[in-house]
């Protein structure tokens, strides 16, 4: 068996909330040893339409950790979501805990920062998070030891985080019948994402794997919860021996015929100053929308 640098015999609880608007999944992460949890993609409320923010989603996790008497040590991000916003500085400014996310962060800034002209008061060095994250990089959660694992491809800056028998997949999976993400993006690769799941796919067979988004295809129930055993048989993009040139001639196809998330314009904006609202020079809240820059 490979050398991984967590105990995997722990077993973190880990309780999902699902957001019906985004069909995301958001997490809190408790260590069993201690009163110590993390959060993992928590989702800001948006009318796009009417240009009003508002914190069901958030308070829900905030409630669920206060009714349990919680104490948030991180605050974390898979990658610069593109189809919701993060809730992270409001749950860090009522709970505390440190705003993470992988270092390759800079890379989706500098991008980003060109394509909505962001200025040269736009800090591109991921200075707006707490904590950047390296591949490999381990952290705790209390008495609970956690690593980063960097899955790039559906964005740089994607990592998959393992926690115990644990492991949280961001967009890089879904569901083994929803398949993988998207990879056209800017800075995207279906190449890149193939050897990703790869890296995923090598964890234990029997060990927890947590999806970020799940669609319900065919019409079942909403599920967000599975094994790395149960994706490397039967996920309909990568299982069962697909190999690489397969994966990315799908990917390619697929994509290509692919709407763009209906929150992208909001969400890049927000989730690249972590979860920060851009301002105006009046110090006005306000959003971007490039013409033709996707």
């Amino acid at each position: 068996m490979a050398e991984y640098p967590v105990d995997m015999t722990v077993t973190p609880e880990v309780e999902g909330f699902f957001d019906e608007a985004s069909n995301t999944i958001s997490y809190i992460v408790k260590d069993p040893g201690s009163d110590a949890c993390a959060i993992i993609d928590s989702v800001l409320d948006i009318d796009y339409a009417a240009g009003r923010i508002s914190y069901d989603s958030a308070d829900r996790l905030i409630d669920a950790i206060t009714k349990r008497g919680l104490r948030v040590e991180c605050i974390i991000e898979t990658h610069v979501h593109a189809d919701h916003l993060s809730a992270a500085p409001y749950l860090q400014e009522k709970l505390g805990g440190k705003i993470g996310v992988g270092t390759r962060i800079m890379e989706v800034q500098e991008v980003f920062g060109k394509v909505f002209n962001e200025g040269t008061e736009f800090q591109r060095d991921g200075s707006q998070f707490d904590a950047l994250f390296e591949d490999g990089q381990t952290y705790q959660i209390g008495t609970m030891q956690a690593f980063a694992l960097a899955t790039p491809g559906h964005t740089p800056a994607c990592m998959v985080h393992v926690v115990g028998d644990a492991a949280f997949a961001g967009d890089t999976l879904f569901m083994p019948d929803g398949g993988s993400a998207r990879a056209d993006f800017p800075g995207g690769d279906a190449g890149e994402l193939y050897d990703s799941i790869q890296k995923v796919l090598s964890l234990p067979d029997e060990m927890r794997l947590f999806i970020c988004h799940d669609y319900g295809p065919g019409g079942r129930a909403i599920a967000w919860e599975t094994t790395i055993g149960e994706q490397r048989q039967n996920n309909i993009h990568v299982g069962d021996g697909k190999t690489r040139e397969d994966f990315i001639r799908f990917r390619t196809e697929r994509d290509a015929e692919l709407a763009m998330p209906k929150l992208i314009i909001p969400s890049l904006q927000v989730n690249m100053r972590a979860g920060e609202i851009p301002r105006d020079e009046d110090g006005n809240p306000m959003l971007k929308v490039p013409l033709s820059g996707l």
